[in-house]
């Protein structure tokens, strides 16, 4: 970046920021290198005042061509955006151009997700390890039956571990769940997850009450089951951090990857609106591109 002539403005806007709005050095610094990187990259800037909105949405274009990321570039213009709000209440300037610049929206993050390989390596682990020596002789196949539950169903952390007893049923291999706003909703169960449940249940000698049980015979807490799928993720040497929510993710795009409709999938997870949900068709759809620019000669 060439050395810039001092800006009279910009210095006052980041003495209010740093006085007034008490901003932390590291947004004071952000702060300035985005007020310099603009006035660097205008061919002819002559002042702030002769700036329109056709010189930001240049500039905007300008970052976007030199591949800033979203967050950066929205981070630039924040930025701008601030000093221009502080030039309009603060200096008495009467037009502000940014107000009429649109910006890309922000990037959502997509879900992580796990392969159906990686899955069943954890899933096959509970009954293969060596039992601690303070764990109870059925720890092993309660921890098989709250990873295939969580596998099977997609459910909350804060779900499994409220079950009871009676909210499965062995009949109709479903089970209930009482999920956010206390709304109830019935989860069919996968043959592997309700057999793991049954012989959890036979070992422990489990029938009525809590559903999944503490080494003391007491309800386990979401603590305690969010430690049991850390301690096969770590068993399992898999390179993805594997934790409740992500089987939760791995379940959902498990579904759409193989023709599940959205709503059924909205309604199995519990998710109040749709648009929630429709964040698992942007994994299955990466997913695709990634075959087909693989797989495709002109992709």
């Amino acid at each position: 970046m060439s050395e810039l002539p001092p800006d009279p403005l910009s210095t006052a806007f980041l003495g209010f920021m740093e006085v007034e709005r008490r901003s932390s050095p590291r947004t004071l610094e952000n702060y300035a290198h985005a007020l310099a990187e603009f006035r660097t990259r205008q061919k002819n800037f002559t002042s702030w005042e002769a700036l329109t909105a056709d010189d930001f949405r240049r500039y905007l274009f300008d970052q976007m061509k030199r591949e800033l990321s979203r967050a950066t570039i929205r981070l630039h213009f924040s930025a701008l955006r601030s000093f221009f709000k502080w030039l309009t209440r603060r200096q008495g300037w009467t037009a502000n151009p940014l107000l009429d610049v649109q910006l890309p929206k922000q990037e959502k993050k997509l879900p992580v997700v796990l392969t159906v390989t990686q899955i069943t390596e954890m899933l096959d682990l509970p009954m293969r390890v060596e039992k601690e020596r303070a764990a109870p002789l059925w720890a092993g196949e309660r921890d098989a039956a709250i990873l295939e539950l969580f596998y099977s169903t997609g459910m909350r952390l804060s779900e499994l571990a409220g079950l009871q007893v009676e909210d499965v049923d062995a009949y109709s291999d479903t089970v209930r769940v009482m999920g956010k706003g206390r709304k109830e909703r019935l989860l069919p169960i996968g043959t592997p997850a309700m057999e793991a449940i049954q012989r959890y249940r036979v070992k422990a000698g489990v029938h009525n009450g809590p559903l999944f049980l503490s080494k003391l015979r007491k309800r386990i807490t979401p603590q305690a089951i969010a430690d049991v799928v850390d301690k096969y993720w770590k068993k399992s040497g898999l390179p993805v951090h594997v934790t409740p929510h992500k089987l939760r993710h791995s379940f959902a795009t498990l579904l759409l990857n193989n023709g599940a409709d959205l709503r059924s999938v909205q309604e199995l997870l519990g998710h109040a609106s749709l648009s929630t949900t429709q964040i698992y068709t942007h994994v299955s759809t990466q997913r695709m591109k990634e075959v087909y620019e693989a797989a495709h000669p002109r992709a």
